[in-house]
């Protein structure tokens, strides 16, 4: 009985010594994160059957434990996957927006000086200094959208060392788990399963870790855990890994994707099933604002462009010429997969900047006599059998070579817009403000009849107008003669009529007439033989009627098939960035709270509480103090005992 007592008294000791131990290690590490609070499980021996019932024999420590409630981690993960993208995002498309919102030094007022300069050189076309002023202008203009785009192609080159480094990161996340789950299952089996407290407080944390890189999914699998990404692409499975590796794009070479090496090799991942984490978020900013934005601000320069181009060659420099090319305009950009098995080389020309969307394209050769173009902005399909194709403003086209099937190409009609947008013209003489044609009615004419400042159209040919073109009036037929022998168009009403060449044209008062791109109108009632001349604009310094053209443009709804102008465009886009901003910063705001919750609610559940720990301090040490009386006790009566037997 003296020994029944003396090992309950220690079974009791050896309790509380594990008690105050425990607790101990839990006021040592209150402040360690990712620790979970421990506690001892302990259970009554069986007892000792005697005559007079059942004899307790004292306690014992079944195993130490952690407090760990998965369902309140796993929030945690998601909270803190979904703050760590939308931070990563925020951080980036801020970038962007404090970069449009100076009103000093973007586009916008670059734009509005440019056609200011447009409207002095209208008012005084034959001024050096107006002429002056436009160029350089001009010149500002083009630095402008160069330096953004430059400063738009930094971000990209940052998006591309962040991918590496949370590769790195998730990598060297991976290989700590694997090893850890090899560990503690190695350990545990060694303990009668009983759980490594500490080693999977650590390899949790990792996981934490690793979920503020990249969205995971966690699957334990005995006391191993199981960690995918994507679509189910396993990172961990036990003690292996499959290691993530920055790739260069098969039709990119600029851009980092991220590949994945399986057992059949490396392959890249899609992005869109890459969510969550630093790395989701920095690889969304990329798709969703960083691209758009890019390709929004080069197709403003190409329609700008194009635009200024076009019309400036429908006008009369100082020369006598017709105008040439005011702005550089940058051509799409093709690249051939490296994937590709065919010799092929595509081209991909702009037919019509203003159709021009803004999104890149996929061109492919899917089989015989079969082509596809792709708009990845919204997965649009355009099929044919024939080349060219015409998507969207551009016309794709095999300029040598043989395609195979399954051949690809990515065309980026605008990334290089703004990059490659600049000034062609240096001599000030070269402005061609003035218009290529001059009009007049004869001096001597009798009738009320007066004939407009006539305009030219792309394919206009001084030639047309020399030596200049008489039109008579033959008031007995109501009929113009002397045309050139070239068909003319009368429109009237919306309505037009094609006369062929030679013959005469019905006189209708207002009517626009044309002819071998020339357009003109001819009002009033002019009398039987009262002549109209077209000729050339011999001496048109003063003329600044190409210049009012020129001018018009800044309002002119040229872009979006015709449906926005050039500032509409950039306003619509520094919009959608500014509410993006906005959009993240609202959500991170919750999303922080979001997580502060979940946290506040695990470690409600699984952190120290240091005034409890002191109540158990306190508890474990009577109880200690209590056991040892119990052997003490047990010690005095069995002294008591040995006297008795002397």
């Amino acid at each position: 009985m003296m020994a029944n007592i003396l090992s309950i008294g220690q079974t009791a000791l050896t309790a509380a010594q594990v008690g105050l131990s425990t607790t101990g290690h839990n006021i040592a590490n209150a402040n360690t994160e990712g620790y979970s609070r421990q506690v001892v499980v302990q259970g009554a021996v069986a007892g000792e059957q005697s005559s007079y019932g059942f004899v307790g024999k004292g306690t014992e420590v079944t195993m130490v434990k952690r407090v760990y409630n998965e369902f309140l981690a796993g929030q945690v993960l998601n909270s803190q996957t979904s703050q760590n993208a939308l931070s990563s995002y925020y951080s980036q498309v801020k970038q962007i927006n404090n970069m449009f919102a100076d009103p000093t030094a973007g586009i916008t007022p670059a734009m509005q000086d440019f056609f200011k300069g447009v409207q002095s050189l209208a008012a005084d076309p034959s001024s050096g200094a107006a002429r002056q002023t436009l160029i350089a202008s001009a010149q500002t203009l083009a630095g402008q959208f160069q330096s953004m785009d430059g400063r738009l192609d930094q971000l990209r080159e940052g998006v591309n060392g962040d991918i590496q480094s949370s590769i790195a990161s998730i990598n060297s996340l991976a290989s700590q788990i694997a090893k850890l789950n090899d560990t503690i299952s190695t350990v545990q089996a060694g303990n009668g399963g009983k759980p490594a407290n500490d080693l999977l407080d650590q390899r949790d944390k990792l996981v934490a870790d690793l979920s503020k890189e990249i969205k995971v999914t966690v699957v334990k699998q005995g006391s191993e855990y199981n960690i995918a990404i994507g679509n189910g692409q396993s990172l961990v499975v036990g003690g292996r890994t499959f290691g993530l590796t920055p790739v260069i794009s098969a039709t990119d070479p600029t851009r980092l994707q991220v590949g994945y090496k399986g057992n059949n090799g490396t392959i890249s991942l899609a992005e869109a099933a890459l969510t969550g984490g630093k790395l989701g978020g920095v690889l969304e900013f990329r798709s969703q604002t960083l691209d758009k934005v890019q390709n929004e601000l080069g197709r403003i320069a190409i329609g700008l462009g194009g635009a200024f181009n076009a019309q400036h060659q429908l006008g009369q420099d100082l020369n006598g010429a017709l105008g040439g090319e005011f702005f550089k305009v940058a051509t799409p950009k093709v690249n051939a997969s490296t994937l590709n098995t065919g010799n092929a080389t595509v081209s991909a020309n702009i037919s019509n900047a203003g159709a021009l969307t803004g999104s890149d394209y996929r061109f492919e050769f899917i089989g015989p006599a079969e082509y596809r173009v792709t708009r990845l902005m919204d997965g649009a399909l355009t099929s044919a059998t024939t080349l060219p194709i015409s998507v969207d403003g551009l016309e794709f086209e095999v300029a040598s070579g043989s395609m195979a099937a399954g051949d690809v190409f990515l065309v980026k009609p605008t990334v290089n817009g703004a990059a490659g947008f600049g000034v062609t013209i240096s001599d000030t003489a070269k402005i061609a403000a003035a218009a290529p044609v001059r009009t007049g009615a004869d001096s001597d004419n009798a009738g009320s009849g007066k004939i407009s400042a006539g305009t030219v159209a792309a394919g206009f040919s001084a030639a047309t107008v020399t030596p200049a073109i008489s039109l008579a009036y033959n008031a007995a037929a109501g009929e113009l003669t002397g045309f050139p022998a070239l068909p003319v168009t009368l429109t009237s009403n919306g309505s037009s009529t094609v006369y062929p060449a030679g013959t005469p044209v019905p006189y209708t008062e207002g009517a626009t007439v044309s002819f071998g791109n020339i357009s003109f109108e001819i009002s009033g009632t002019p009398a039987d033989g009262d002549s109209f001349t077209i000729g050339s604009n011999g001496g048109g310094i003063g003329d600044n009627r190409n210049a009012l053209l020129l001018g018009a443009l800044q309002s002119a709804k040229t872009l979006s098939n015709g449906t926005a102008t050039f500032q509409g465009v950039f306003g619509q886009m520094v919009n959608m960035v500014g509410n993006k901003t906005h959009e993240l910063d609202v959500n991170m705001a919750a999303e922080t709270t979001l997580l502060a919750q979940a946290v506040a609610a695990q470690q409600g559940e699984s952190g120290v509480n240091l005034d409890e720990e002191a109540a158990n301090l306190l508890r474990y040490q009577q109880a200690y103090q209590a056991a040892g009386k119990v052997m003490q006790t047990a010690s005095k009566l069995f002294d008591v005992l040995l006297t008795l037997g002397q």
